[in-house]
């Protein structure tokens, strides 16, 4: 004992391990504190793999359904927008009647009053937030003091275009002369104008020339029932036939046949020969964004609105009527004049209709009442037309079949939902509100 006490005092260390008799020492062990932190990091690496996909399918669909369930909401918005502007418009003879007194003194009949065109402010008062201060700016009339107004969790945005301010190429699928006659007057006004001569003096997408006759043949063709050409000639005084309808489109290099039935949609109207991009910017649709400029449409009465329409479009029924050699229809500067007129005319009267009737619209021509005056004012001398009879059946100063276009959107967040719905409406015959069906 004291040997190894002294042993240690002279920084001597024992063996720790001794050997076992018959001279043979122990094995050391080897240290193994590292490998169960690698198993723990290893196991927390996949626990944090599958919680992060499991997180990531969990929000997916989350947001899936959160998207489905605003659809769901914004796609009744929109539905009840449309039902809303349903029942303005056929309220309008009500507020029509209302207003009668008023024209007393003009010995008139109130003319229709165009209260599509304020839909979005009158229908404020059921929309969102937003809607219900268009509702206060026009009324001057919170929705506080009423019941049952509102939208909670959505709102919608509404616009009502007249498809009767509008050139309906349709017209030639009834068969008859005359509406293949009042389709081609419409259409030579509305391309006459010699500021759009090169469009019709260059190689059209097909690598054909097609003139003002040709393409406006086209579409009476593409529309009426039967084989003939049709010459688009409404000076001609007597119908003219040019033989069967030719197999332009059997030549093409991708051929189809041509419909001879009603278009369904604006859009097939570039399947007819002749309708490029260039055609369609300048005398179809201006602007995609805003369908109130469209000047032509697939559906309405066949009669243009001269109240609602365009400039360019009155110009059109004017030019399409009027004698040869107008200077309104031959002169870029009388047309300019015109346009100016009416716009300046229009701006008078706020909203409100200009003809009460459409022999009111044919005397302005001659330079009577407001508008006529207003032509007279810049030196335009009256217009001439062909017959007046003739005339008045194409036009009318009421509008009966409108396209809705609502737009349902629910914000949640930086998240927006959006619904378009489009509607087209017709109320020929259609009974006042609250009447039973079958009773007008």
């Amino acid at each position: 004992m004291k040997r190894v006490l002294t042993l240690l005092r002279r920084g001597a260390t024992a063996d720790p391990c001794p050997p076992r008799r018959g001279g043979r020492r122990p094995r050391r062990r080897q240290p193994r504190r590292g490998v169960a932190i690698v198993l723990v990091l290893s196991a927390l690496t996949i626990l944090a793999v599958m919680l992060a996909e499991f997180q990531d399918e969990t929000s997916a669909e989350l947001g899936s359904a959160l998207s489905q369930r605003d659809a769901l909401k914004a796609e009744y918005a929109a539905k009840s927008s449309v039902n809303l502007s349903r029942l303005l418009i056929a309220s309008e003879p009500t507020i029509r009647k209302a207003l009668a007194p008023l024209f007393l003194l003009m010995k008139q009949g109130p003319p229709q009053i165009p209260v599509w065109e304020f839909a979005d402010r009158v229908l404020g008062a059921f929309n969102d937030s937003e809607g219900n201060e268009s509702f206060l700016s026009l009324a001057g009339v919170s929705i506080s003091e009423g019941k049952n107004l509102g939208l909670d969790g959505a709102g919608f945005e509404i616009r009502i275009v007249d498809e009767d301010a509008k050139v309906n190429i349709n017209t030639p699928a009834r068969g008859d002369a005359f509406s293949q006659a009042r389709l081609a007057a419409q259409l030579i006004g509305l391309l006459s104008g010699p500021q759009y001569d090169p469009m019709f003096s260059s190689r059209d997408a097909d690598g054909q020339f097609s003139d003002r006759q040709a393409i406006c043949g086209a579409i009476i063709d593409w529309t009426d029932p039967d084989q003939e050409a049709y010459v688009c000639d409404p000076h001609s005084g007597s119908a003219q036939q040019a033989g069967a309808e030719d197999s332009y489109y059997q030549l093409l290099k991708k051929p189809y046949p041509r419909k001879n039935a009603a278009f369904d949609s604006i859009e097939e109207l570039r399947l007819v020969r002749g309708v490029g991009e260039d055609f369609w910017a300048t005398f179809v649709d201006p602007d995609p964004s805003r369908p109130e400029k469209r000047v032509m449409t697939v559906w309405g009465q066949g009669k243009v609105n001269v109240n609602t329409a365009n400039p360019q479009t009155v110009l059109a029924v004017i030019c399409g009527a009027a004698v040869p050699g107008t200077p309104l229809c031959s002169d870029p500067a009388e047309a300019l004049k015109f346009l100016t007129a009416f716009d300046l005319v229009k701006s008078f009267t706020a909203g409100a209709p200009l003809f009460g009737t459409p022999k009111a619209f044919i005397s302005a021509l001659k330079g009577k009442g407001m508008f006529g005056a207003a032509l007279s004012a810049l030196e335009m001398k009256p217009i001439q037309l062909l017959s007046d009879t003739e005339t008045l059946k194409g036009i009318t100063t009421e509008s009966l079949v409108f396209s809705i276009y609502s737009t349902g959107y629910v914000k949640a967040g930086k998240r927006e939902t959006r619904v378009r719905i489009h509607a087209v409406v017709d109320f020929r015959g259609a009974p006042p509100p609250g009447a039973a069906p079958g009773t007008m």
